[in-house]
């Protein structure tokens, strides 16, 4: 078990939960050593409620729950930090995160939505939205358009309009996540490639 000064902190140990994926801060709660091995030992994210007295598995009723993908105690080893796979949302209150009041939701946690919703139209009527229509045409024609958005930035680039650049490049994240989704690929595999080649 992880080296935890229980006394210190009244045998409660406070634990954030954050996605695994796009970093975003899911919730706060509190373990005490019973929620912790519980915790360790199913890899569902436990906590001990002090409204019900008693362990409690974040999604035991609703299904929605925060599957342990890696921790960290922090320095003074009286905090703890889980990044978790979410089934579902994890707020009752039906939004993703506890912490959903941000007026500048973070740029990465946008675009990890984002790549989400372009995958969702894989299915949709293509009448509905752009995204489907690319999806329905086909791999060969999500391709061109990437080919297409690439060389446009890099004309915007060669002639340093940094207006053009910006909107050229969005269009090109914009149907490279597409392509990537087609293939049943996310950033996900191309982060992890860039950190294996990083890693050398």
């Amino acid at each position: 078990m992880l080296e935890i000064n229980w006394q210190k902190i009244n045998n409660l140990l406070p634990v954030i939960v954050q996605h695994a994926t796009t970093c975003e801060v899911l919730m706060l709660g509190y373990m005490n050593p019973e929620a912790l091995e519980k915790t360790l030992a199913e890899k569902k994210v436990t906590f001990f409620s002090r409204t019900k007295n008693r362990l409690w598995t974040k999604g035991e009723t609703s299904g929605n729950f925060l599957h342990v993908v890696d921790m960290s105690l922090d320095c003074d080893q009286d905090a703890l930090l889980i990044l978790a796979d979410p089934v579902g949302p994890t707020c009752h209150t039906g939004t993703e995160s506890c912490f959903s009041q941000l007026q500048n939701e973070p740029n990465w946690i946008f675009f990890s939505k984002l790549e989400k919703l372009l995958n969702a139209r894989k299915g949709a009527d293509p009448e509905t939205s752009y995204t489907a229509q690319l999806y329905a045409r086909g791999t060969k024609r999500i391709a061109q358009k990437v080919g297409e958005e690439g060389v446009e930035t890099a004309l915007a680039a060669t002639v340093k309009d940094r207006n053009e650049i910006i909107c050229e490049a969005a269009d090109l994240a914009y149907h490279l996540t597409v392509l990537l989704q087609d293939a049943d690929l996310s950033w996900a595999d191309v982060i992890g490639k860039l950190k294996e080649r990083h890693a050398k």
